[in-house]
């Protein structure tokens, strides 16, 4: 199994929206209702930033999803601190390609001064909150009834793990 990240491009967006969309329209992992355009999506991923990397996740040859590192909050303080975010394509779930995406984002995370990562989720995806915990997440937060989406009233978590334990 050889699995690589590629940095996104501009060239690269379709493919994202595709695999968005499915979620979007399909489950209640993500808390939009409507399919993103292409500019939308590039508003929340930003390619070739310095700091917060977004890339296109290759799974034996194939385009298996794609994840990135962003801002946390747009204020200064948590310039240590980013959220991350992982989706994979339906057919490549729950085959350890996530666990090998989240151990190489640490990874890239580190490398550019950022220490903590949170993971934010609907309370209803089980197989992130599994994977998340499997890779040393821990549970920080709990927000309920924050959602509403298929008609169904959902809470979000929020995972975090401390990469730099110094401080």
């Amino acid at each position: 199994m050889t699995l690589e990240l590629v940095e996104l491009r501009e060239r690269d967006f379709q493919v994202v929206k595709e695999i968005y969309d499915y979620y979007i329209l399909n489950s209640t992992y993500t808390f939009h209702t409507e399919a993103l355009s292409i500019q939308e999506l590039k508003e929340i991923i930003l390619t070739g930033h310095p700091k917060y990397k977004s890339f296109l996740i290759h799974y034996n040859g194939n385009a298996a999803g794609y994840c990135y590192i962003s801002q946390y909050k747009k204020k200064q303080a948590y310039y240590r601190t980013a959220e991350i975010t992982l989706y994979l394509k339906p057919g490549y779930t729950e085959i350890g390609i996530g666990s090998q995406v989240i151990r190489k984002l640490e990874t890239v995370a580190g490398e550019v001064g950022i220490f903590v990562l949170i993971a934010i989720m609907s309370g209803e995806n089980e197989r992130s909150i599994k994977l998340f915990e499997a890779c040393g997440f821990e549970k920080c937060a709990h927000f309920r009834k924050v959602g509403e989406k298929f008609n169904q009233i959902l809470d979000v978590f929020a995972y975090q793990k401390i990469l730099d334990q110094q401080s």
